[in-house]
């Protein structure tokens, strides 16, 4: 049986759906994440362009608007909810590593 896919989401992922909380634009996108992470992750237009892609068939975001050759987008409510399914699972693992190294670990 295949694995759902997005079933977890890596780093490029989940930021790149944390920035369409609110509507922008791909462009937008590739300057929010690096900026809310300190530059520690990047996504690249090529992979950019390929998740929106793929979140949209997905129906996990939403093209709010066309311009050209610009879009925006936006979650969805199931994006949402795979965002914060993601959000639990990280959790769930510091809360492991703590458990087993404890909090100054």
């Amino acid at each position: 049986m295949p694995r759902e896919k997005f079933q977890t989401l890596t780093e490029q992922m989940f930021y790149v759906l944390l920035c369409l909380r609110n509507e922008c634009y791909g462009l937008d996108i590739l300057d929010k994440v690096p900026a809310m992470t300190n530059n520690r992750v990047n996504v690249g237009s090529g992979t950019l362009y390929n998740l929106l892609e793929q979140f949209l068939e997905l129906g996990i975001i939403r093209e709010t608007k066309v311009e050209g050759r610009r879009r925006s987008y936006i979650l969805t409510t199931k994006g949402k909810e795979m965002l914060e399914k993601e959000y639990a699972r990280l959790c769930a693992q510091v809360a492991d590593y703590r458990n087993i190294f404890g909090t100054e670990g």
